[in-house]
C-alpha cells in the first residue's frame, strides 16, 4: 500500500534522512523504530507532506505522492496522528470528529449548508466505535490525556483513511492508558484491517502489534522484516535493542 524508496532530506547541512526505504503491505501493522534523533518523525512528515523531500519516492497504492500537500495525501486516503495531540480544543468532542467527516465527503466548501446538521449518524457511529459518546457534548480540554489521544486517533479516522500513520501514540501515559491504545490498534487491524504505520519507543508494544518492523538508524533504515527476524538482527542490536551477544 506504501513504497518509501531512498528518501532523502536536509536541513541546512544535516542530513536528516539520508537513505530511508519501507514497504507496508495492505492490512498489516507496520512499526518504525530506531533511537531518539533517528529520524523517525522527519521520515511520517515526508510521508504525509507536511516537509518537503530531497530526493526519492513515497508511492501510495503505486502513485506518487511525493511533495503533496497534506490536504491532497488526506484526501488520497492517509489520515495521521502526532507525537503532539492535535484537536481543536475550542470545539467538544462531537464538533472536532464532525469536521473531519464533513471535511471527508468535501462538504467543508458548503458554505451556506448548517454545519450541524450535516452526517450526525456518521459522526455518532464514529464515537460510538471508540467509546466517546458520552463525552459528545464536552469540551476536548476536559477530557483525560488518554481520552484525547484517543480522540485524535477517532479525528484521524473520521476521515476514514485507507493507511494511518501514528506517531508515538502513546508516548507520555500510563501503563492503563497504553494498554487501552494497543488494544485500539489491535481492534483497528484486526476487525476492520486497517492498515497502520506507527513509530514508537515502547518495545514490548511494537513487538506486540507489529507484523514488520523497519529499523531506522540515523536517517537510513537499516533493517526490515519480521519482529524475530529484526530481534536476532546483530546490526540493529548494535544500533538500537543493545544487545551485543
Amino acid at each position: 500500500m506504501l513504497q518509501v524508496e531512498q528518501l532523502r532530506k536536509a536541513f541546512d547541512g544535516f542530513q536528516a534522512i539520508t537513505d530511508a526505504n519501507l514497504s507496508v503491505p495492505k492490512g498489516e501493522v507496520v512499526a518504525v523504530i530506531g533511537p531518539n534523533g533517528a529520524g523517525k518523525s522527519t521520515l511520517f512528515n515526508l510521508i504525509t507532506g507536511h516537509l518537503q523531500a530531497d530526493s526519492g519516492h513515497v508511492r501510495f497504492k503505486s502513485r506518487e505522492i511525493t511533495n503533496l500537500a497534506p490536504h491532497k495525501i488526506c484526501h488520497q486516503g492517509v489520515g495521521r496522528s502526532f507525537q503532539l495531540i492535535n484537536i481543536f480544543s475550542s470545539l467538544t468532542v462531537f464538533e472536532n470528529i464532525q469536521t473531519a467527516v464533513i471535511a471527508k465527503h468535501h462538504l467543508d466548501r458548503k458554505l451556506f449548508r448548517p454545519a450541524k446538521r450535516l452526517l450526525v449518524e456518521e459522526t455518532l457511529g464514529v464515537l460510538e466505535s471508540f467509546g466517546l459518546v458520552e463525552f459528545r457534548n464536552h469540551s476536548c480540554n476536559s477530557l483525560s490525556y488518554g481520552d484525547q489521544k484517543v480522540l485524535e486517533i477517532a479525528i484521524a479516522l473520521g476521515s476514514k483513511p485507507d493507511l494511518l500513520l501514528l506517531d508515538e501514540p502513546t508516548a507520555g501515559m500510563s501503563p492503563d492508558e497504553t494498554r487501552r491504545i494497543v488494544n485500539l490498534i489491535k481492534k483497528l487491524s484486526q476487525e476492520e484491517g486497517l492498515t497502520i504505520l506507527l513509530t514508537e519507543h515502547d518495545m514490548d508494544l511494537v513487538f506486540d502489534v507489529a507484523q514488520k518492523i523497519m529499523v531506522l538508524h540515523q536517517g537510513r533504515t537499516i533493517a526490515q522484516g519480521l519482529p524475530e527476524d529484526i530481534r536476532n538482527n546483530k546490526s540493529v542490536q548494535n544500533a538500537y535493542l543493545g544487545e551485543t551477544g
